[in-house]
């Protein structure tokens, strides 16, 4: 059988913010470029194994649940990242940027709920011949990966309801400023107040994963979930430095006792002025109490040693909070 073949760059994929939980909006409010995109639709069977006097091991099966699932990677751009993060985290607050009138920062918080903000997804597919929405998106685990010479990335996992078929979209990305590794700046003190005058530490590359370890709401009656609820929030990561003194990282992972320290991944788009004090695109990630978990040198005798390490965050009962990324653009007020 004869049909249209294309590449993955001709698809697009888009998402917007619903109004109400599970009802599919029309558009998409952004479309993003995408490094790799695997969502599509899932599906499991009853099988009608019973006995029926003969050795044969079943004899047909039944549809018991239809969903969405998938994983999709986008770089790091400063406009339509926002819903995501809101997705992820459910909670948000913005405020015009310091000095600007044009110019806002938007703080995402976890959303102490088992109902983060949901998403309507958007897949454009001129190769299949047939665009599909998915209502009741979840964003449910994410990965920001920066590494050397590399624009920073972010890989999602993500959750629907079936897809809907619709007529041909016509997807239009905005112009968006990047991120790439050489923005970075990264910083531990003992308390995050400390983060501003603590020394800058360069790092080869930093992982940090956030997941919200979401559950399906499997209901009788339908073979769709009813809904997909978000249970523990988790936040760890891995990076990697030159190894070149005991300060850096080694001293204080293996002090005794373990003393929790404040981090800070700050990255800056620092080539893009977007006000007037001036301002830049940025991406302020902050962890209030981290334990580093792992600490690796690898030697060998032709290679420079480098270090890695391993961290989880966890909830500061003093800041209230765990986790907060402060995503400064040109997008006026909230989320919407």
């Amino acid at each position: 059988m004869s049909g249209t073949k294309g590449i993955g760059r001709l698809d697009a994929l888009g998402f917007a913010k619903e109004a109400t939980r599970g009802t599919a909006i029309s558009a998409a409010t952004y479309w993003v470029p995408f490094n790799d995109l695997g969502f599509d639709e899932k599906f499991e069977n009853a099988v009608k194994d019973q006995a029926f006097g003969v050795i044969e091991n079943s004899v047909g099966q039944s549809r018991v649940k239809n969903w969405a699932e998938g994983t999709f990677k986008v770089p790091m751009i400063d406009q339509s990242i926002g819903l995501l993060f809101l997705s992820l985290f459910g909670a948000q607050a913005s405020a015009t940027h310091s000095g600007e009138t044009t110019v806002f920062d938007h703080t995402f918080t976890v959303g102490e709920s088992a109902q983060h903000q949901s998403l309507t997804f958007f897949v454009h597919d001129p190769t299949g011949g047939t665009d599909y929405s998915y209502a009741n998106g979840v964003i449910h685990k994410m990965e920001i990966d920066a590494e050397v010479k590399k624009f920073v990335e972010i890989s999602l996992s993500a959750k629907s309801f079936k897809g809907a078929a619709q007529s041909a979209f016509t997807p239009a990305l905005l112009t968006e400023n990047y991120f790439i590794a050489q923005y970075l700046t990264f910083k531990y003190a003992t308390t995050v107040s400390g983060l501003s005058g603590a020394t800058a530490i360069a790092l080869r590359n930093i992982k940090i994963s956030i997941d919200e370890d979401v559950e399906d709401q499997d209901v009788l009656g339908s073979n769709s979930p009813a809904d997909f609820l978000n249970k523990e929030f988790k936040v760890s990561g891995t990076l990697e430095a030159i190894f070149q003194n005991l300060t850096d990282f080694k001293s204080v992972s293996i002090a005794t006792p373990n003393v929790p320290q404040a981090m800070q991944i700050a990255i800056v788009n620092t080539d893009v002025n977007i006000g007037v004090v001036p301002s830049h695109p940025s991406v302020i990630i902050t962890l209030d109490q981290v334990y580093f978990t792992e600490l690796a040198i690898k030697r060998t005798p032709k290679d420079i040693v480098y270090q890695t390490l391993k961290f989880e965050g966890t909830y500061s009962t003093t800041n209230s909070e765990m986790i907060k990324i402060v995503l400064t653009n040109t997008v006026s007020g909230a989320y919407a």
